[in-house]
C-alpha cells in the first residue's frame, strides 16, 4: 500500500472501529452544470467489524479525510462523492 491508503486505512479504523483492508482505487470526476465539481481518487476498503457497512471510500482533501460508509444509497466510489458533497463533507473544486 501508499502512504496515501496507508493513511486512510488508520482513519477508517480510528472513526469507525473496525478493520479495513484496501481494495482499490477509482478515478471520479464530477460535474455539474458543466463545471467541474471534483476531480481525484477514491480508495474503496473492505470492513471487518463495523456493524453498519462492509465496505468503505475514503480520500484525502486539502483539509481532510474524507470517508463515507457503503450504506444505501451508496453503491460506488461516485455516489460517495456525490453524497459527500451533498452533505457538505467536501466543497466541490
Amino acid at each position: 500500500m501508499s502512504e496515501r491508503t496507508d493513511k486512510l486505512k488508520a482513519a477508517i479504523e480510528t472513526m469507525h472501529k473496525c478493520t479495513a483492508q484496501y481494495v482499490d482505487s477509482t478515478p471520479v470526476f464530477e460535474t455539474f452544470q458543466g463545471n467541474v465539481i471534483w476531480d481525484g481518487v477514491v480508495d474503496t476498503f473492505a470492513l471487518t467489524g463495523n456493524p453498519k457497512a462492509q465496505r468503505c471510500h475514503a480520500w484525502t482533501t486539502d483539509e481532510s479525510v474524507v470517508t463515507v460508509l457503503e450504506i444505501p444509497p451508496v453503491d460506488s466510489p461516485e455516489t460517495a462523492v456525490k453524497i459527500a458533497i451533498a452533505s457538505g463533507q467536501i466543497t466541490p473544486a
